[in-house]
């Protein structure tokens, strides 16, 4: 288990390995990468049990990163948490490297769905849920999705069978920066209010803070001893969080930092080029 200090440097690296990978790629998406880091590090550092020396590890948690084009944000965390070497982040979207644009469980440990298409994450870790509990198997499925994600109807309809079946053994944790590639999710198609929804369709609902590691633990602690029911954590974040220049900018939704953001960016985060 790591401190919130540890956690929160771990977020750090995090961040600075990702954006250097989608600054070599010329290509990526780094502000909803940014608004998922420290999720997705408490997750995989304080929460989940896994073992990076063995991926396919029985009984082991398993996340679904249904906004697959966080993948630089998953990397980065797989990385740091030694499922392979961090120098591997460069290859980014390079042609034979197995760290493409969006995560391939055939090419990358720790990866346990090959997600991309909005909306089927959330949909597969729910059967994943189902599975378990047909074959009792104690064990958790994480799935984070995003807000702009939830306009996608097939999120609402696999919601209502999580709920039907009872999958207490699913955790969705929504990254609520109000943010998509488009603008604001409240103009582009308003989505809230997220956990009023989710309660309505059976779930059992949070809100954090999902850029503060102490809020995020106390959330996760409060989800895992929920019984009956699967629990939605509606986080909110910030898209591009560390990096001024991107913060809730929309226009870093899918695009790549030039020599001169890349190396300011990195004076904010604190590492070097």
């Amino acid at each position: 288990m790591k401190t919130v200090q540890e956690l929160n440097e771990i977020a750090r690296h995090v961040r600075i390995d990702a954006l250097k990978g989608i600054h070599a790629a010329n290509s990526g998406h780094p502000g909803g990468s940014f608004s998922v880091t420290d999720i997705l590090v408490s997750l995989y550092f304080n929460v989940m049990d896994v073992d990076p020396e063995d991926p396919k590890m029985e009984g082991r948690d398993r996340l679904v990163l249904s906004k697959g084009h966080a993948a630089p944000a998953l990397y980065a965390t797989l990385a740091h948490r030694g499922y392979f070497d961090p120098s591997e982040l460069l290859t980014l979207r390079h042609m034979g490297s197995r760290l493409q644009g969006h995560p391939s469980m055939e090419l990358v440990p720790g990866v346990e769905m090959s997600t991309g298409s909005l909306g089927q994450g959330f949909s597969v870790a729910v059967g994943m849920a189902i599975a378990d509990k047909i074959d009792g198997k104690d064990r958790r499925t994480f799935v984070v999705t995003g807000d702009g994600e939830l306009q996608e109807g097939i999120i609402w309809e696999a919601a209502l069978s999580a709920a039907k079946h009872g999958l207490d053994n699913l955790i969705a944790v929504v990254d609520w920066n109000n943010l998509q590639i488009d603008g604001c999710v409240d103009v582009v198609k308003k989505v809230a209010p997220i956990d009023e929804k989710f309660a309505a369709f059976g779930w059992e609902t949070f809100v954090t803070d999902g850029h503060d590691m102490q809020a995020l633990l106390d959330t996760y602690e409060k989800a895992l001893a929920v019984k009956g029911k699967p629990v939605c954590i509606v986080a909110r974040t910030q898209k591009g969080h560390g990096v001024s220049f991107m913060e809730d900018k929309a226009g870093w939704h899918g695009k790549a930092p030039d020599d001169e953001q890349l190396a300011a960016a990195l004076k904010e985060l604190g590492g070097d080029r």
